[in-house]
């Protein structure tokens, strides 16, 4: 099974929302992913999580955690979403970087806008690494 990581600077917002929308798109047999940040929060940021629930996903539980070279071993794939140079580097693992705007203190219409531009690059990602769920029958 590949992982991916989700890392943005905070883990309070885009990288949560990320890897929330990647264990529900991908089948959990082929990739499941985690997220992290470089200097990680406190909580999810309250706005990400009213705009999350409000496609029924419940971030109430979820708690920042600190990227670390450990965490990410054997990662297939790190995602990187504003912590630039912050971020390890982590030898043989496919790297892509998402300019993705930080929705901290945002009004909600602007969250709204970033997250679902993540759901969609999150969807492009399943969708292009083959690790989309299997449709229903």
């Amino acid at each position: 099974m590949d992982r991916v990581v989700f890392a943005c600077r905070h883990n309070a917002g885009r990288s949560q929302m990320a890897e929330a929308f990647f264990n529900l798109m991908a089948d959990p047999a082929l990739a499941r992913a985690i997220s992290a940040g470089t200097s990680p929060g406190n909580r999810v940021h309250p706005e990400v999580a009213t705009a999350m629930q409000e496609v029924g996903i419940d971030l109430s539980k979820a708690k920042p955690q600190l990227l670390t070279t450990e965490l990410a071993a054997g990662a297939r794939v790190l995602v990187t979403m504003g912590c630039g140079e912050e971020c390890p580097y982590l030898p043989g693992v496919a790297v892509e970087d998402w300019t993705v705007e930080d929705p901290k203190g945002l009004p909600l219409s602007r969250v709204r806008a970033i997250r679902d531009d993540v759901r969609s690059r999150v969807a492009e990602l399943v969708q292009k690494r083959g690790w989309r769920r299997p449709a229903d029958h």
